[in-house]
């Protein structure tokens, strides 16, 4: 579905991508994840056509999208500052995405109107933030491509909506199997419904696995410093902060049966650590 080999992009001589490869090659949920200007919306702007790789292959079902019609007819892509005419109503985007998308489900469009609240009467200029990224988010939902391609999508609505969202992000791939990517900020809240994560940083990809298996790692030990020093010897100790006699360390190993009887041995606390804080650690150490 999506192949993308040694690809560099950026302007002038400072790549914004460097030599980057990755495929999907399933349906399922893939969240896209970074420090802000890591390059994810880069990303997301060469899969979708909108820019040419200075350097490699940047393939949508077999074919470069760049320039290519009948190759992003696969593939919806909404930007966080989606680009609408300034002249368009709420209703007058719908009308739109059933004239491009020839999977349009406009009654699943209607129905999301009513959920989450948008007058589709209004001026899209006149929106707020979270209503603009609410319609943004209806159209991807509504479009049913191929590929789904949804840069921020939770950005300025309240955590009822946006559980709301990740509920019927789940329900559309059910019902409709396709490849989303979904750009977020919010990797706790939308962990449970992915698949995969993908990891954009120092302008490459530094991780792309499923997200079952990066979500066990990462574990918080609190104790006696001596004894923390001691079962965390030659372990890669990602953060630490003393207090006093005690040592409270995150430690890049699995939160499982093996470490749980660790600590318990040395009479040390654990816990598994949020993987938004484990992400953080973990592109903090690399740069």
């Amino acid at each position: 579905m999506i192949r993308v080999k040694n690809v560099t992009y950026g302007y002038g001589e400072e790549p914004i991508l460097k030599d980057i490869s990755f495929k999907e090659i399933e349906n399922g949920i893939t969240a896209v994840w970074g420090r802000n200007g890591a390059g994810k919306t880069t990303l997301m702007k060469l899969l979708a056509g909108h820019d040419k790789p200075n350097k490699g292959i940047v393939e949508i079902m077999g074919a470069a999208p760049y320039n290519r019609a009948e190759v992003v007819q696969s593939v919806c892509y909404m930007q966080e500052n989606h680009p609408f005419s300034s002249i368009w109503n709420v209703k007058d985007s719908l009308r739109f995405g059933q004239y491009y998308y020839s999977n349009w489900d406009m009654d699943m469009a209607n129905r999301l109107l009513k959920i989450f609240k948008l007058d589709e009467k209004k001026k899209i200029s006149k929106l707020s933030k979270g209503m603009k990224s609410a319609l943004q988010f209806i159209i991807g939902i509504s479009s049913n491509a191929k590929i789904t391609i949804l840069d921020e999508p939770s950005n300025g609505l309240d955590a009822n909506m946006r559980k709301k969202m990740y509920k019927i992000i789940r329900e559309s791939q059910e019902q409709h199997p396709r490849l989303f990517l979904v750009s977020t900020h919010h990797i706790e809240e939308i962990q449970q419904i992915c698949d995969s994560i993908l990891v954009i940083h120092d302008k490459e990809v530094f991780i792309h696995e499923p997200i079952d298996e990066i979500r066990e790692y990462g574990i918080w030990l609190v104790g006696d410093k001596n004894k923390i020093e001691k079962v965390t010897d030659g372990q890669y100790v990602l953060e630490a902060s003393e207090l006093g006699s005690r040592l409270k360390v995150m430690v890049d190993v699995p939160f499982n049966e093996k470490w749980k009887e660790i600590a318990s041995f040395h009479g040390l606390s654990i816990e598994k650590v949020k993987l938004q804080d484990y992400l953080l650690n973990r592109t903090e150490e690399a740069e």
